[in-house]
């Protein structure tokens, strides 16, 4: 039985699909961490493994009873690897040797291997009434692109950002984390001038104690040494209970992204929300680089791959980006815009829509 695997490498988690010719999902596994730039090859590799042969134990005996890496000739009929970190042909071709040999597929056109955002770009391929799919994702980094279906395959327009955490991915865990500390050590500045104080008489806590709370301090300049610390020298460790100290610095702030949510939509902290609407704001910009005006002129023309909104479908995926609230800030810094779009979509399984996808385009053939 012919199978197609999807495989969604992410900053925060791998996940794997597996289905058969009739576009039935049969096999799921979810790994850790698997972002090409972050790990290096090996650790890339060694989670993609781990993933990939978990979602074939999945698989119904009916369907695959050989569980090993690689597997016999042929199991695969196509794969689609979608890799936060590959962001150009030569990190493509660094990794294609090492995952052609795992699955036992020659390189070639059995063997897709881009970024991630193609992944969510595949809903182009099912809506008639659109040229166009602009990708935004918001996990514990951010990218926009856009692109257009030629002949069958998806091609990437334009692109902007996914420059990784030192230097970009607005609107993403780290940005939120980052602009939640600033935010608060503004605060703390202005009152060392005589500002008033925030009310914190609601009885509900704020921004500011469960940031404290956090990092176990009881003072927010204390939060500074934290922050600052070097790396620990072992392999990057982080999860509940872990001592800050033991965090790589990356994640001491993209891991505040869920205290700045529950502050801001369930406790209504006006911290937290001016957080997440300047980084909602942020990532909307990203995504209108990417689009031309509702109507052209010629005072400022567009740049020449840009595409109009309302001719394209909104593709969103990523945990954040997955909170319906945090979502509709970014849609309503679009409207604000004039970007309104003609179909919005937010995509929670890239990879079961991706092996999806290979079973459906190779039923059309």
């Amino acid at each position: 039985m012919a199978l197609y695997l999807c495989v969604d490498c992410g900053g925060s988690k791998t996940s794997a699909a597996i289905c058969d010719s009739s576009g039935r999902i049969c096999g799921r596994a979810l790994g850790g961490p698997s972002n090409f730039s972050y790990l290096g090859l090996e650790a890339f590799i060694s989670a993609v493994r781990e993933t990939v042969s978990n979602a074939l134990k999945a698989c119904p005996s009916s369907v695959h009873r050989e569980v090993t890496l690689p597997p016999p000739a042929n199991t695969f009929a196509a794969a689609w690897f979608g890799v936060s970190g590959v962001d150009s042909p030569s990190a493509v071709a660094s990794i294609t040797p090492y995952l052609s040999a795992l699955l036992g597929i020659e390189p070639g056109p059995r063997l897709l291997i881009a970024n991630d955002t193609h992944l969510l770009a595949a809903p182009l391929r099912l809506c008639k009434d659109v040229e166009y799919s602009v990708v935004c994702i918001a996990g514990t980094g951010s990218i926009c692109m856009s692109f257009e279906e030629t002949d069958g395959k998806l091609q990437e327009i334009g692109r902007v950002g996914g420059w990784g955490w030192m230097l970009g991915d607005e609107g993403g865990g780290f940005h939120i984390g980052r602009e939640a500390i600033r935010q608060v050590l503004k605060d703390t500045d202005k009152i060392s001038l005589g500002a008033v104080p925030p009310d914190v008489t609601t009885g509900k806590p704020t921004l500011k104690s469960r940031l404290l709370e956090r990092f176990g301090v009881v003072d927010v300049l204390e939060i500074l040494p934290v922050i600052h610390l070097p790396d620990p020298s072992a392999s990057p460790t982080f999860g509940h209970g872990i001592p800050f100290h033991l965090f790589p610095k990356e994640k001491r702030l993209s891991s505040l992204s869920p205290i700045v949510f529950t502050s801001a939509f369930d406790d209504g902290d006006p911290l937290a929300l001016n957080v997440l609407r300047t980084c909602a704001g942020m990532l909307a910009s990203q995504i209108a680089a990417l689009l031309r005006p509702a109507e052209d002129t010629d005072d400022d023309p567009p740049l020449p791959r840009t595409v109009k909104a309302q001719n394209s479908i909104l593709c969103f995926g990523g945990s954040l980006i997955g909170v319906e609230a945090y979502r509709q800030m970014i849609l309503d810094d679009l409207a604000q815009r004039g970007h309104i779009f003609r179909l919005i979509e937010f995509i929670n399984d890239p990879a079961a829509v991706g092996a999806f996808g290979l079973a459906e385009a190779a039923l059309t053939r």
